[in-house]
């Protein structure tokens, strides 16, 4: 499995808020937000790990080059890095595209925190359904909506989505930000970027509109880090 990382925004609001370490290295449970992902990927069996961060954070940069050279938790670390500043998430998806080819691959966004555990799971599912024909892609939801702008996801009774919502009074479940795509997302993504659309929630309608198969799997919670109080949020969720 390919796991890619989109660590590129500045963490405006953390900064305006007096975090003083861009979004990447802001520790959570006493690690950094990227460091906890990619051991998180690395335990689900990732082939290649692709980070993309932006050019003006010279200490998540370096961080990231240490990595590559001396691993992680005493083990080698498959990361690619991308330095590159982009105007938006899907930007920056499309900058690392080139490397999702070849099967399935999970994009999550640096700031993402969720129990291993159920991801473990997750991820699971999501091979076992690419497996069987029965998906193109699986996104990660939460019926916990603790979000300024939800993405609200409509699903049928089999847990297929029909449907991405900016607003909903009947959706149970939001976007967890967690990505499982197959190759043909990769078309779909190039067609979002001819067109100019540059927000994640768009892409992911497009590939509804694309006639792709997706599936919803629902987690029990899943955090963004936005503000310096989803710090200690998301210290007091983990142990739990």
């Amino acid at each position: 499995m390919k796991y890619a990382i989109i660590a590129a925004g500045d963490g405006s609001r953390l900064a305006a808020e007096g975090v003083a370490e861009p979004k990447p290295l802001v520790r959570v449970g006493g690690r950094p937000l990227i460091d906890r992902l990619l051991s998180v990927f690395v335990q689900n069996g990732a082939d290649e790990i692709t980070v993309i961060c932006n050019d003006r954070m010279a200490s998540v940069v370096s961080h990231l080059r240490e990595l590559q050279m001396g691993g992680l938790d005493g083990a080698r670390l498959p990361l690619r890095c991308v330095v590159k500043s982009t105007p938006s998430s899907m930007h920056s998806f499309f900058e690392i595209s080139r490397y999702m080819g070849g099967g399935p691959f999970c994009v999550t966004t640096v700031d993402t925190i969720f129990r291993p555990e159920e991801f473990s799971a997750y991820i699971g599912a999501f091979a076992c359904a690419v497996q069987a024909g029965e998906c193109q892609g699986m996104m990660g939801v939460t019926d916990y909506i603790d979000d300024e702008k939800p993405l609200y996801v409509e699903t049928d009774d089999e847990m297929n989505i029909t449907a991405f919502l900016d607003r909903s009074d009947s959706c149970r479940y939001v976007s967890g930000g967690i990505y499982g795509l197959t190759a043909p997302a990769l078309a779909t993504l190039d067609g979002c970027m001819r067109r100019g659309e540059s927000r994640m929630r768009n892409f992911q309608r497009a590939l509804i509109a694309d006639g792709l198969r997706l599936k919803a799997y629902p987690f029990a919670k899943v955090l963004d880090v936005d503000h310096a109080t989803d710090i200690q949020k998301a210290e007091q969720f983990l142990p739990e």
